[in-house]
């Protein structure tokens, strides 16, 4: 008898469990249910794109003080344009030691960003221009299109061109950081004696 009401008390509770998960299961579609640390998707502070009443303007996203530069930022305050350019072979000298370390990162560097255009060698003969693009000047014995040589370009009109673009080719200063632009500015006074 008293196996009998054992029975009968586990299938009643298991006949109640089973119509308490229905039950519950044919509620509000919408309702994701409990919420297990909501603080990973729920975040309090503020999105760049939301109003924020702590600043006069409303906004979050501020522009920084005027003057100031970013941690890691390196500042190049030559102008885009000639005079930009010019001032910019006076006064810029490359920062980075003459190590044969450097020269090969420079290598590395211009052989991936640089020589599909202006060639393994730095002669203007690189792969887009088997593709109907205009060869850039040889390093070594071509002709600036700003004037000169292009064997005698400095360091600062080299860093200009890499950092602003000219002609043809776009700024790489997204691509190159400013301590990369200068190992690839080595190497291509190396090219420029070839």
């Amino acid at each position: 008898m008293l196996a009998m009401n054992k029975t009968k008390i586990l299938g009643t509770t298991a006949v109640l469990v089973a119509a308490l998960m229905i039950v519950s299961s044919c509620k509000d579609k919408r309702d994701t249910g409990w919420e297990y640390a909501p603080n990973m998707y729920e975040h309090i502070a503020y999105d760049p794109d939301q109003i924020n009443n702590n600043f006069k303007d409303g906004k979050t996203a501020q522009v920084p003080p005027a003057g100031t530069t970013p941690i890691g930022f390196v500042r190049f305050d030559y102008p885009n344009n000639r005079d930009g350019y010019d001032k910019a072979s006076l006064e810029v000298k490359s920062p980075i030691a003459q190590t044969a370390e450097n020269m090969a990162e420079g290598k590395v560097l211009f052989t991936s960003f640089c020589s599909p255009c202006h060639g393994i060698e730095g002669q203007g003969d690189g792969l887009v221009t088997q593709h109907g693009y205009p060869n850039p000047p040889s390093y070594s014995k071509g002709q600036s299109s700003r004037g000169g040589a292009m064997k005698d370009l400095t360091d600062g009109k080299i860093y200009h061109t890499i950092t602003y673009g000219l002609n043809s080719m776009g700024s790489y200063a997204s691509q190159l950081n400013p301590d990369e632009r200068w190992k690839v500015i080595m190497y291509v006074h190396h090219l420029q004696t070839l």
